[in-house]
């Protein structure tokens, strides 16, 4: 299922308040968001206990129970103890659209009706669902139309500013955050065809706990393979990057500045690659759309970012192509102009340079 109304989470809290507290809710989105996480902190906001239910490890007798004959001679359903509470609660059905029809199906009087058999849910008890969805490549199953009739449907998007704020307060290691902070677009990145590792903000979570379990005497080559199994790796060769500037107080700025070039060693082609990715982002902030628009200042930036592609180049032309390669959605991403110039002077910056 595809929303086509996405929310954040900061802006879940208040709608749960609003929905759970009389309906039930299904949270949609990506694998690795913050969805359990948020469900679990939102029920201790209420002062309720939340019980998870896995739907890919219930078989439908979990939820239904077991027939206990009673002194009347009649058979009686029994729930389990974990749904079965005196207290109010607070009722998370996680990867609910991954279960088996079969249990899907025990979920319908529980959800809608909130009794099973017998027994009914505690008043003050709320009931809160959440998936992934079919086109992330993960373990999704059609939800029958009755199912989804009975849920009031949320689909969560990944946002850098909410997580960046949650990590400020969280003990996320400062590589991390101040990494995320230059780089919000490598918070996540949709789930690829193959099985390889993707970022995600659990990933980036998983991260910052194994830098502060190896600590500073973390060396290069360990940073490398914690990166590479955790994340994307363009994204896991740009951290590594950004991890060798900290270490060598080696920045872009210093090259924008002429106080330094572009690394040209290959054992620091991650590195480049980096810079180069920090070199685009700062062109796609600070170049205006339109060349009318251009200041004094920002025309001798544009100078400057031309003559540094043609160096960029002369070290690695797969790397300089990076910088001015289109985005995902196959429209140029830096200004057309500055593209015009660039491909108009790059014979006379190259000419200079001999």
């Amino acid at each position: 299922m595809q929303g086509a109304v996405t929310v954040s989470p900061s802006q879940v809290p208040e709608l749960l308040l609003g929905l759970a507290t009389v309906r039930p809710v299904f949270l949609w989105g990506a694998p690795g968001i913050g969805k359990s996480s948020l469900v679990r902190e939102f029920a201790a906001s209420l002062g309720l206990e939340c019980v998870s239910l896995i739907g890919t490890q219930l078989a439908p007798e979990d939820l239904v129970g077991v027939p206990q004959i009673t002194p009347e001679g009649r058979s009686r359903f029994c729930p389990p103890e974990s749904i079965a509470r005196d207290e109010p609660y607070c009722l998370f059905l996680d990867e609910l659209n991954a279960a088996t029809p079969d249990v899907q199906k025990a979920f319908y009087s529980l959800i809608l009706d909130r009794r099973i058999g017998s027994y009914e849910l505690p008043p003050g008890s709320i009931v809160i669902g959440a998936g992934n969805r079919a086109t992330d490549g993960a373990l999704a199953r059609p939800m029958a139309s009755a199912l989804v009739n009975r849920l009031v449907h949320v689909h969560l998007r990944a946002s850098a500013g909410d997580w960046l704020d949650w990590a400020a307060g969280s003990g996320i290691h400062p590589w991390v955050v101040d990494y995320l902070t230059d780089r919000p677009d490598h918070l996540w990145s949709a789930p690829p065809k193959t099985e390889e590792p993707f970022s995600t903000p659990r990933a980036w979570h998983m991260l910052s706990d194994a830098l502060h379990s190896f600590g500073p005497t973390l060396d290069e080559v360990t940073l490398k393979v914690l990166a590479h199994g955790l994340l994307t790796p363009q994204h896991a060769v740009a951290f590594g990057g950004y991890a060798k500037i900290v270490r060598n107080a080696y920045g872009l700025d210093s090259i924008l500045k002429g106080d330094a070039r572009w690394p040209n060693r290959l054992e620091d082609r991650d590195l480049l690659y980096y810079l180069a990715d920090a070199f685009r982002g700062r062109l796609v902030k600070e170049l205006p759309a339109r060349k009318e628009h251009i200041s004094p200042a920002l025309r001798q930036t544009a100078f400057r970012a031309k003559s540094l592609l043609v160096q960029l180049a002369e070290i690695s032309v797969e790397v300089a192509q990076t910088v001015i390669a289109d985005g995902a959605d196959g429209n140029p991403v830096l200004p057309a102009w500055f593209l015009i110039e660039a491909a108009r002077d790059m014979p006379r910056l190259v000419e200079a340079r001999r």
